[in-house]
């Protein structure tokens, strides 16, 4: 039995996130997130395919869940603007699935290391790759898979969030279904980042904040980039 099975209070698949929360901590426009959630319908004014969900959403939520977020966390390695490579990306999943007897491959710790290798193989057999754009893929993976922690099942439990563009990237901020809602928190404490940025803006020195809260004070600066940033 998995620690999720084991814990009724696990909130791993519970409705979390918003699209536009999710996308923001992930760093990529809504609509990317919402493609791989919702898949696109036929297009006239743009002659778009229509394309299936990458993702599995809970169905007339509205919201994601964690275990969504860390999914969409990895195939942000595989993103491109071009819609028939991320439909190959998709099948590329699903069959390395199969091959595998397993079910949503983007959360498994199989990922780290045959999974990778076929999904990589696969992709590259059902659309064209560069040899830049393979290797590309296999290093933005290598470092998505590193920022998850997993429990003793292989399944994830927290994730790091990559930093903003232009901002330090210390591994200062966590997301974790079991703390503060999945809302981002300073890591190694229940701190969300929002209630420091809260604090500083209704006049509180960085000092006290960070001695109250037990902190050295770059980690709360740390969040503010964090929430400021993006």
């Amino acid at each position: 039995m998995s620690s999720a099975q084991a814990n009724a209070e696990d909130h791993r698949d519970s409705p979390l996130y918003t699209f536009s929360a999710a996308a923001r901590h992930l760093g990529i426009p809504p609509r990317t997130l919402r493609y791989w959630i919702v898949g696109r319908s036929f297009s006239r004014r743009s002659r778009a395919a229509p394309s299936k969900p990458l993702i599995r959403a809970p169905a007339r939520t509205g919201l994601i869940t964690f275990n969504n977020l860390v999914e969409a966390h990895v195939l942000r390695a595989f993103r491109s603007e071009d819609a028939g490579r991320m439909g190959a990306t998709g099948t590329a999943i699903e069959n390395a699935e199969q091959a595998l007897g397993t079910d949503r491959l983007l959360l498994r710790e199989e990922m780290n290391t045959s999974g990778r290798d076929m999904v990589l193989d696969g992709l590259g057999k059902l659309y064209e790759l560069s040899g830049s754009d393979r290797l590309a893929i296999r290093q933005m993976l290598s470092a998505s898979l590193q920022r998850i922690e997993r429990d003793d099942d292989g399944l994830p439990t927290r994730l790091y969030p990559f930093a903003p563009r232009g901002v330090p990237d210390n591994r200062t901020i966590v997301l974790d279904p079991e703390t503060a809602f999945g809302r981002p928190t300073i890591a190694g404490s229940r701190i969300a980042t929002a209630s420091v940025v809260a604090r500083l803006d209704a006049g509180d020195q960085l000092e006290s904040v960070a001695a109250e809260h037990g902190l050295a004070a770059a980690r709360v600066v740390d969040a503010v980039l964090y929430e400021r940033a993006r």
